[in-house]
C-alpha cells in the first residue's frame, strides 16, 4: 500500500520563530509528542520533539547555575534571559519519506531508526505524517478488503483472468484460491501475486489448469537443438 493512501495529510505544525512555550501548549492540547516546523510556504525545516524539550531543560539548568556564579562575583545580568523559539532547538536532521513509497519501506526505516513516525515530503514540501499506528492498519485490513482487491484488481486487471473462472475467500487475512484457470502459469502467477496483497497473512490453493505450459515451456529446444543423449 501507498504511503500517500495512510498517511494523516490534516498535520499540526510550527514555525520556527514560535516560542517553546507555544510549541509545548499545541503539543499538550493535541495530545502529540512532536510538530514539525515548517516555513511560510510549507517547505519542511525541521521538528520539534518532546526530546528536544528535555534537552533544552537540561541545557538551561546548567546555564542557570553559571548565571548565578556570574551575579554572585561580578554583579552582571542573567546573560540567558531571551527566551528561545523553536528554530533554536529543532532538529533538523530528519529522516522523510515520499508519498509513492510503500508502506514496508516505512516499516524498514522506522525499524532501522527506532522513530515512531516519519514525515512525508514532496521535495522539500510537508505532505503528511505516516506513523507506525498507520502502518499496522495496513496489515489489519478486514477480509472484504482483500477479497475485493484480489477479485476486482488482481484477477481481472493484473493477470487477465475471467473473474469466474476463480472463487476467493479470506478469514483474518489467510486467502484460500480455488477454480481451474486455463494455464499453470496463470495460477502460479496468482498464488504469488495474492501473498503481496497488503493484509494476506497466507494463501493456499486449490487451483487447476487445462494447459501445463510450464512443461511446454521447458522442452522447447535451445538454439542449434538440444544436445546429443539430452531427450
Amino acid at each position: 500500500m501507498r504511503i500517500r493512501d495512510l498517511m494523516t495529510t490534516d498535520v499540526l505544525t510550527i514555525g520556527p520563530e514560535a516560542s517553546l512555550k507555544e510549541a509545548a501548549r499545541r503539543m499538550l492540547e493535541a495530545g502529540v509528542s512532536g510538530l514539525p516546523v515548517t516555513d511560510g510556504d510549507g517547505g519542511l525545516l525541521g521538528i520539534i520533539t518532546e526530546a528536544d524539550f528535555l534537552a533544552t531543560e537540561s541545557e538551561r539548568g546548567s546555564k542557570g547555575r553559571t548565571a548565578r556564579l556570574l551575579r554572585l562575583f561580578t554583579g552582571e545580568a542573567e546573560p540567558f534571559a531571551r527566551e528561545r523559539s523553536v528554530g533554536d532547538v529543532m532538529t533538523t536532521d530528519l529522516v522523510t519519506i515520499g508519498s509513492d513509497a510503500d508502506h514496508s519501506e516505512a516499516a524498514r526505516i522506522m525499524e532501522k531508526t527506532g522513530v515512531k513516525r516519519l514525515p512525508v515530503v514532496d521535495g522539500s514540501k510537508l505532505r503528511g505524517i505516516i506513523s507506525r499506528a498507520d502502518i499496522v492498519r495496513a496489515f489489519a485490513r478486514a477480509d472484504h478488503d482483500i477479497i475485493d482487491e484480489i477479485t476486482v484488481k488482481l484477477i481481472p486487471e493484473t493477470l487477465w483472468i475471467e473473474p469466474d473462472r476463480v472463487q476467493v475467500r479470506s478469514e483474518d487475512g489467510n486467502v484460500k484460491l480455488s477454480g481451474r484457470l486455463h494455464t499453470r502459469t496463470e495460477a502460479q502467477l496468482l498464488v504469488e501475486l495474492s501473498k503481496r496483497v497488503d493484509g494476506v497473512a497466507s494463501v493456499t490453493d486449490d487451483l487447476s489448469w487445462d494447459q501445463d505450459d510450464t512443461r511446454q515451456n521447458r522442452l522447447v529446444p535451445p538454439l542449434g537443438g538440444f544436445p546429443p543423449g539430452t531427450m
